[in-house]
């Protein structure tokens, strides 16, 4: 919680006594004008508030009403902002059951011209995900700092290892370079915990970026310098649980803020209970209300304050650092009607921002339900723009792994994405080949090359956003072992005496230089061509270990074909696809420069992932 900043002057200028409130916290620590919602609720937080009264003269302002939880110390307050109200500086007045008095003050800003407005990440995008401590440390200054116990220690694989804003700032252009057009950064909220803090799941303070990392000023920037490149920021939300290091922990403002009187209790992880018809009350409450670890207390919000804590705190951090998108932490075990109004007021708010929401399930049927416009039995209301595609990632790895066969290899490939009319929208679904809670995509496939290649070549090219896992350009892996801590590990050149900088495309492996440029190549093939990305899927059915499919939109002539080929050099039968191909006069294979006439076959090499340009 931020302290709310004391301006006498305006206080004054209300021809009120100025008793500067030092002790007194609020949150939301500022809001705007002209927002959608205009209603606001304030938490405060100072010492015997349980009977207090709030008043204020500012214009086109009403305090609707005073809420008093349990605790004493904390008072909410409900305003309505009208249409007419201005930016400025609110003086507040909190009138004490002991006749003490107390004033605040609490600005109103005007918005940025098309806040409302703003276009979220879609199907032309491509997420760039970094865990910021390994990425980059740009300002050595903030490595080890006073009052937090967890400090800088790079031969620690839980560590802090010193990446920060600043790295990120500094290196935006390699990320331009690449083709990389969003950033989704692990969470960068403060996390006062005494150890393996780097993580940043751990929140203690929802509106504070930890120090470590930097200030939020130095997070706005980072937006506005990212935009500068072409690059939207997307912040990585935690609403299911809190670290153990947060005030509310010890002094929370309602004694049901926790689950489970604040003592743990693990969840069951057994997401299937919020669905099964037959199921029972007591096993969906055994996976929802129950914690992850004892170090990461299980939030309540069916709660009414904290669910709209919760939801004006993403409103803010969208409004405060201009982000183009959010993706939600461990999606489904937050209350289900919580999601409900918490996803339709960002929607409400921002009616072309992306969300994506985590569910960790191989199993489309429960990816699904969570996503806007996807039809359920039970009547469920979700205002969830995207969902992250796990069932295509686990698929992806087994169908390039096993042997085919009439029924495995690439044909469950096929097979997964017939079934994307279970989905809402599956053209926005998160697909990807690793990320930070799982080996890396190399590591996967047995630190075969080929298979990398055909493998980030699906995720790049196939219907949906593609989300990069940092290091993945550059074949980073773990094999021996699945420490998520060697998973995370540093970005080779981020750090000072750092050798063979991979921002510079340098390395000792010439493997990991490929790897780069073919990762390169195929994002600025997706800039090249952004309408594609955003259009349609045509695949055929995979035969003789062949797999072939096209992108393409209405609104362009050009198409791409992929062919990914897990066989020895093939002539592929290219009037097969006559329905994709009518009209096409000419091929060119991407990072080729020779431009081939239309012919009846095309020869691809063994084991390989290629993709052509098609015109008319």
């Amino acid at each position: 919680m931020k302290k709310a900043a004391t301006v006498c002057g305006a206080v004054l200028a209300a021809n009120l006594l100025c008793v500067p409130a030092y002790g007194v916290s609020v949150s939301p620590p500022d809001w705007w004008v002209n927002m959608a919602d205009s209603r606001l609720q304030l938490m405060i937080r100072d010492k015997d508030l349980g009977k207090a009264n709030v008043k204020t003269s500012y214009p086109d302002v009403h305090v609707d009403s005073v809420h008093r939880p349990s605790n004493a110390d904390y008072i909410f307050v409900d305003l309505t902002l009208s249409d007419n109200v201005k930016p400025g500086v609110i003086p507040f007045e909190i009138t004490k059951e002991n006749g003490g008095r107390v004033f605040f003050s609490y600005e109103l800003h005007e918005r940025k011209k098309g806040s409302a407005q703003r276009q979220g990440y879609s199907g032309k995008d491509t997420i760039y995900l970094l865990t910021p401590d390994r990425f980059a440390n740009g300002d050595e200054s903030n490595d080890s700092l006073e009052n937090y116990t967890d400090k800088p220690n790079r031969e620690e694989a839980g560590g802090r290892h010193g990446g920060d804003i600043q790295g990120i700032i500094d290196h935006l252009d390699y990320l331009s370079d690449m083709g990389f057009t969003q950033i989704w950064s692990m969470p960068l909220l403060e996390n006062a915990m005494d150890s393996y803090s780097y993580h940043g799941y751990a929140i203690t303070d929802y509106y504070q970026i930890d120090p470590r990392y930097g200030s939020n000023d130095l997070y706005k920037t980072l937006s506005e310098r990212a935009a500068e490149q072409g690059i939207g920021v997307i912040m990585d939300m935690v609403l299911n649980h809190i670290g153990s290091g947060h005030p509310w922990t010890t002094s929370p403002p309602d004694k049901d803020w926790i689950h489970h009187d604040g003592n743990f209790s693990a969840t069951t992880h057994i997401r299937e209970t919020l669905h099964d018809p037959h199921g029972a009350k007591a096993d969906r409450l055994a996976f929802s209300d129950g914690w992850f670890v004892p170090s990461m207390p299980d939030l309540n919000q069916q709660n009414p304050f904290l669910a709209n804590y919760l939801i004006q705190n993403a409103v803010w951090w969208v409004e405060y650092a201009g982000l183009s998108g959010i993706r939600v932490d461990t999606y489904s075990y937050s209350d289900k009607d919580f999601l409900s109004a918490w996803t339709a007021r960002l929607m409400k708010e921002y009616p072309s921002l992306n969300i994506v929401g985590e569910e960790w399930s191989v199993n489309p049927v429960i990816t699904s339900y969570w996503q806007s416009g996807t039809l359920r039995q039970d009547g469920y209301e979700s205002s969830l723009p995207s969902v992250m595609d796990f069932p295509l990632q686990h698929t992806l790895v087994s169908a390039l792994k096993e042997e085919e066969s009439w029924g495995s290899g690439l044909k469950k490939l096929y097979e997964l994405l017939a079934g994307d009319f279970i989905y809402g929208d599956a053209g926005n679904l998160v697909v990807f080949a690793d990320n930070h809670d799982m080996s890396r995509i190399y590591t996967q496939l047995d630190q075969d090359m080929a298979l990398w290649k055909m493998a980030m070549t699906v995720v790049l090219t196939t219907r949906g956003i593609p989300q990069v896992f940092y290091g993945t350009e550059i074949l980073m892996d773990n094999a021996g072992t699945e420490d998520h801590g060697i998973i995370r590990s540093d970005f080779p050149g981020g750090w000072p005496g750092d050798e063979s900088p991979a921002f510079s495309y340098e390395s000792d492996s010439a493997r990991s230089v490929e790897a780069q440029q073919f990762i390169r190549q195929l994002l600025h093939i997706r800039k090249q061509y952004p309408l594609l990305f955003e259009g349609q899927l045509t695949q055929y059915v995979p035969g003789d270990g062949t797999y072939v499919y096209f992108r393409h939109n209405r609104k362009t002539d050009t198409q791409i074909m992929v062919v990914i080929n897990k066989n020895g050099k093939k002539d592929v039968n290219l009037q097969r696809f006559s329905e994709r191909m009518a009209g096409v006069k000419t091929l060119q294979q991407a990072g080729d420069d020779e431009i081939m006439a239309a012919g009846n076959s095309l020869s691809v090499p063994e084991q390989s992932a290629t993709v052509w340009i098609l015109n008319q």
